[in-house]
């Protein structure tokens, strides 16, 4: 192509003397414009999502007819699936990676002779020009493609004359490289064109593969970190839980889809003392394995705190210490200003003795509550702030509900109820209409929930956690008022006793009334009345002793001689877990018994060198009365 110019020739007075014909040869300029518009569509057109699959498609829409009549793009397998390769060019061993067609183009897809499909698995040939290729990592340019020669005719001779009916005369094929990896191929093959492909048409596709190859890249690095974050997410969140006597439990957990990422949300449920429980759901702003470690931090500081037996408002404050300290930790500059690490919390405890559920929250959405009838209610529960933004001038609130037996709990983080398209009211409501149902399986609600959301991954992690009440019966729950006098401790040994033998526990009467004695002396000695003794059979026996002290107990390391101080070490060798919580009036100091039988612990056995306070026909002043000292 030429771009000519005509002017006339003209002397100094103006005359004309003739005409003047400039011509230029333009063709390199169009070509260069040519190749920039096609490679300004690429930067729009490939790589719109993360699937690896859909980004070889574009690639070979792309190519047709811009560039080659027909394109294929065929992955290595495991990159289909979105796993990295470890291979580097150069390093292939002599066993080639098996292909997966990703993409497909034609200029004219009406043919039914191309021996093509997309998807399917390719087997290259050994000694071909596409496992050479693979191996060296270069492209491969053939102007005039020979269909009648050659080892992958051979091979595939079906395909061969296929290739031939098609008309295609002339062949590139391109690696798909990424960090020192060959990905794929891409395949390029003109029919109609009767021009065959020249080195400028090489150069080209070599750029349009190499954005392609990024957009790839990108992909299965973000497949790798949500994979990582999803693992350590699933590894993090409980994968079996249980409610004890106190509910039970179902839960259903569903991670964003790939565009969004795995996010923080958790949720836990964690037995407490006296047959309570304690249910927990949180969700941390962000996504990425980020989140989902941080995810991990929580909860865990969650499961610490429970087991000091916090008020849900206190356990709440230390979180939010713990949050801004994570925060303060993690900014790249110390004389910097940290990032929000934000979180949101819901922490309710249930008790089945009293059918008292105590909750509050911290910027996160209020429970469902459903009654035995159906009834749906929302409590209105103080929002509290999100954790970790510093806003201590608004304090978390704990609210107290009487719960009928056979209630329904439903804690679940935002991704359940809220989306672009709709108000949060139309998700409570659903949400509500689908636990309506009074007795029906826990599980079966949680699908009813989930199966409405659509189809693909949601936009958010969605996370449900359900809890049916239980109460405990009257009868599994005994209780005595004991005075302030050292004779208390006996009166409580006999009481507990007559209890056991009530229940059909004689076997557990021995430990039993040395953990009594111990507590209720210690309750006695250094505690403040009121003094109340309280057993809970269960699924195990716990054994409370209240008094009017808010000190707790802490075990002490008494030297060889001393005469007190071994009776917090004695509880914990005969209990199976032992510890204290406030109360509203003073604290608890409670033991937990295994309902089998345990052996005394051979250093404190009646009969042997320890004065032990199993001795009922004990003065209520002597030391047999009051806890026993040891002679060893």
């Amino acid at each position: 192509m030429f771009s000519a110019s005509f002017f006339c020739l003209q002397d100094a007075d103006g005359t004309p003397l003739g005409v003047c014909s400039l011509s230029v040869d333009v063709s390199g300029n169009r070509r260069a414009r040519e190749r920039l518009a096609i490679l300004s569509e690429a930067s729009t057109r490939i790589g719109s999502t993360l699937d690896v699959m859909q980004t070889g498609q574009e690639l070979a829409e792309l190519a047709v007819p811009l560039l080659a009549d027909h394109a294929l793009v065929d992955l290595v397998e495991s990159v289909s699936f979105g796993v990295e390769l470890s291979a580097r060019i150069g390093t292939t061993s002599g066993r080639l990676p098996l292909l997966r067609r990703a993409g497909l183009a034609t200029i004219d897809p009406d043919v039914p002779a191309l021996p093509w499909v997309r998807e399917e698995v390719v087997h290259p040939h050994p000694n071909s020009s596409f496992a050479a290729v693979l191996r060296t990592g270069r492209s491969h340019l053939e102007p005039v493609l020979d269909t009648h020669a050659g080892p992958w005719v051979d091979h595939d001779p079906v395909r061969a004359q296929k290739v031939r009916d098609s008309g295609i005369h002339s062949l590139m094929v391109v690696p798909i490289r990424a960090r020192r990896c060959v990905l794929g191929l891409a395949l390029f093959g003109r029919s109609e064109e009767q021009k065959p492909f020249q080195e400028d048409d090489q150069l080209l596709a070599e750029e349009l593969v190499t954005r392609a190859a990024l957009c790839l890249d990108n992909a299965l690095q973000y497949a790798r970190e949500r994979t990582a974050a999803l693992t350590l997410q699933r590894d993090l969140l409980p994968h079996r839980v249980q409610g004890g006597a106190a509910v039970e439990v179902a839960s259903r957990y569903v991670p964003a889809d790939m565009d969004y990422g795995v996010g923080g949300d958790w949720f836990d449920v964690i037995e407490l003392s006296g047959a309570r429980v304690a249910l927990v759901v949180g969700d941390v702003v962000g996504h990425g394995i980020n989140a989902a470690a941080a995810m991990g931090r929580l909860r865990t500081a969650v499961r610490t705190l429970a087991d000091m037996d916090l008020p849900p408002h206190e356990l709440l404050a230390h979180l939010d210490d713990t949050v801004r300290r994570m925060s303060e930790e993690d900014a790249d500059n110390p004389d910097q200003v940290p990032a929000v690490v934000g979180a949101t919390c819901l922490y309710a405890v249930y008790d089945p003795v009293t059918r008292r559920c105590t909750m509050a929250r911290a910027g996160h959405p209020p429970p469902a509550i459903i009654d035995p009838q159906g009834r749906v209610v929302f409590p209105d529960l103080p929002a509290g702030a999100p954790l970790g933004l510093g806003l201590g001038l608004v304090p978390f609130e704990s609210v107290e509900l009487q719960l009928p037996e056979k209630s329904l709990l439903a804690l679940y983080t935002d991704g359940l109820v809220e989306s672009r398209d709709e108000d949060i009211d139309v998700g409570l409501h659903r949400l509500g209409t689908a636990l309506a149902q009074p007795g029906a399986p826990l599980e079966d609600l949680c699908s009813r929930v989930i199966q409405p959301l659509p189809t693909q991954a949601p936009v958010d992690d969605v996370t449900l956690l359900l809890a049916r009440t239980r109460a405990l019966e009257p009868a599994q729950v005994a209780s005595w008022e004991l005075p302030s006098e050292p004779a208390a401790a006996r009166t409580a040994r006999q009481a507990a006793a007559r209890q056991l033998s009530a229940w059909g526990l004689e076997h557990l009467a021995t430990n039993v009334e040395l953990i009594v004695s111990e507590l209720v002396t210690n309750a006695i000695r250094h505690g403040q009345e009121p003094n109340r003794l309280r057993l809970i059979q269960h699924q195990v026996l716990t054994c409370e002793v209240f008094d009017g002290n808010t000190s707790h107990p802490r075990p002490r390391h008494p030297r060889i001689l001393d005469e007190n101080g071994r009776g917090l070490f004695l509880v914990a060798q005969l209990s199976r877990r032992w510890g204290s919580r406030p109360a509203t009036a003073g604290k608890v100091v409670w033991a937990e018994q295994d309902l089998t039988a345990r052996p005394l612990p051979d250093a404190h056995r009646p009969g042997d060198d320890c004065f032990v306070s199993t001795d009922l026909k004990a003065p209520p002043t002597s030391p047999q009365a009051l806890g026993g000292t040891c002679k060893k």
